[in-house]
């Protein structure tokens, strides 16, 4: 499976004849093109005409963030996969409240189990997290869309409440996002965006439209259905991959900075961007299809299940952690 490429510093990608550089005042770095999946460039990135065609070309799509870590745009290559008819269902089944309300309740479940998977597991190690569980538990999920992002949203916030006893440092006060103001936040805004973006390479090497979406409203300058998958898998890979760079003291204060908000600074974003990577190739038996899955692909999967909702082949079961 390809990988995915990070660039943490300032420069600029340029071709040279048929290989791919990254360019700075202090390095000229080959890449292997063919073995990446995509570039996400947390730096200042200058992309030549050169480069921006041979990218394109090959199907590597590049994701722009800011300097807080939050997603901007990217350079995508024209749709490889084409289908008006997953496109139409897929439609019909966001403008239908009935049918859309039924996917997203699905999803909100897939949330729900995911979230108390994810706090069972810390109270296996010795964490007082039962007062959450049971907030999490007691949740109802039901009713139309706007109530399904009402209990998720209660949901997530006993579950980031619960960080003050899983993590042995940075107490979460409330959830802030734009921007956030403490290290806490800084790693879960970083952390969620770099999902949202994994989830958006899984969509686009399948018949999905990543605009049209289910649990979140479509909007403007965003892929919405983006948002909808990497819900599901938050707890067990931003909230793993956090527990253990702070439980660890992989990470301290000494790893961020402070401007308008706080942020992580260049070695933060490193050492994140490692243990995530690391994180999505971590391989589980899928008990269906017999092998070994990394959770990367688990979220192409979650996509493929959708399509065969909407084309009516299968009824759509949301990813629930069996492990």
């Amino acid at each position: 499976m390809k990988d995915s490429l990070y660039i943490t510093s300032h420069g600029t990608l340029s071709r040279l004849g048929n290989t791919l550089y990254f360019i700075n005042k202090d390095v000229k770095k080959p890449l292997p093109v063919n073995r990446i999946n995509e570039i996400n460039c947390y730096g200042k990135v200058t992309l030549k005409s050169g480069a921006s065609s041979m990218l394109m070309k090959m199907g590597v799509p590049v994701n722009f963030f800011n300097k807080y870590g939050y997603y901007e745009g990217s350079l995508y290559p024209r749709l490889q996969l084409n289908s008006g008819l997953v496109v139409v269902k897929q439609s019909e089944h966001y403008l239908d409240p009935d049918k859309r309300s039924e996917i997203a309740k699905e999803m909100v479940l897939g949330i729900k189990h995911n979230l108390l998977k994810s706090l069972k597991y810390y109270r296996k190690k010795g964490k007082d997290v039962d007062p959450y569980i049971d907030i999490i538990k007691k949740e109802r999920v039901e009713g139309d869309v706007p109530q399904l992002m009402s209990s998720e949203g209660r949901m997530w916030n006993a579950y980031y409440q619960s960080f003050n006893t899983v993590l042995k440092k940075f107490k979460m006060v409330k959830r802030e996002i734009r921007p956030p103001t403490t290290e806490l936040n800084a790693l879960i805004s970083f952390g969620n965006s770099l999902l949202y973006v994994s989830a958006l390479s899984e969509i686009y090497h399948t018949y999905l439209h990543p605009s049209i979406s289910f649990l979140h409203e479509p909007a403007e300058r965003r892929f919405s259905l983006s948002l909808d998958i990497a819900d599901i898998f938050k707890p067990l890979i931003v909230g793993r991959v956090i527990s253990k760079l702070v439980n660890n003291n992989m990470i301290s204060e000494k790893d961020f900075e402070r401007d308008i908000g706080v942020m992580l600074n260049d070695r933060g974003k490193r050492i994140f961007l490692k243990e995530y990577q690391n994180k999505l190739e971590t391989t589980i038996k899928h008990p269906k299809i017999k092998r070994k899955v990394s959770y990367k692909y688990l979220m192409r999967l979650e996509a493929y299940k959708l399509i065969k909702h909407v084309l009516g082949d299968q009824e759509y079961e949301s990813f629930k952690a069996w492990w």
